[in-house]
Order: C-alpha cells, then sequence, then structure tokens
C-alpha cells in the first residue's frame, strides 16, 4: 500500500515534518509517495532517510515537481 502525501508549495522543513509525521503511521514495508515543489527537498529527502533508515526507493523531478517514493522500515 503507498500513502500519498501532497506537500507542493510548502517550503523547508514542513514537507519533512509532514513525511515524518506520515511515516509513523505506516507499518513496515509500506512506502510513502511525496510530491514537494521545493528545490532543497531533493537533499531534504536524502538526508532523510539516511537518518531515520527509511529507503528512498524513488526521487524524481518532472514540471517542476519532486516525487519521492518512501520504504518504511521495519
Amino acid at each position: 500500500m503507498t500513502t500519498m502525501l501532497d506537500t507542493k508549495g510548502m517550503n523547508c522543513p514542513l514537507p519533512i515534518l509532514k513525511a515524518k509525521k506520515a511515516i509513523k503511521g505506516l507499518d513496515a514495508g509500506e512506502t510513502l509517495q511525496v510530491e514537494s515543489t521545493d528545490p532543497g527537498s531533493v537533499k531534504d529527502f536524502e538526508a532523510f532517510c539516511r537518518s531515520t533508515g527509511n529507503e528512498l526507493l524513488e526521487s524524481t523531478e518532472a514540471d517542476g515537481v519532486f516525487t519521492y517514493l518512501i520504504k518504511k522500515a521495519s
């Protein structure tokens, strides 16, 4: 199951804070897809996943929208 989180229009640190809250509600192995328009979110989500142990499965950009697919660690 993939949970969607729309953080478009929000700037750092809001996308990370909202993702952190959303991922807490997931079971291990479930995924969270986050959409953001903040260019700084690329490095933020890489660092977030490194520090939390969650896996960044995908990081893409299209038309100014950055999309991240994060798999919750066990």
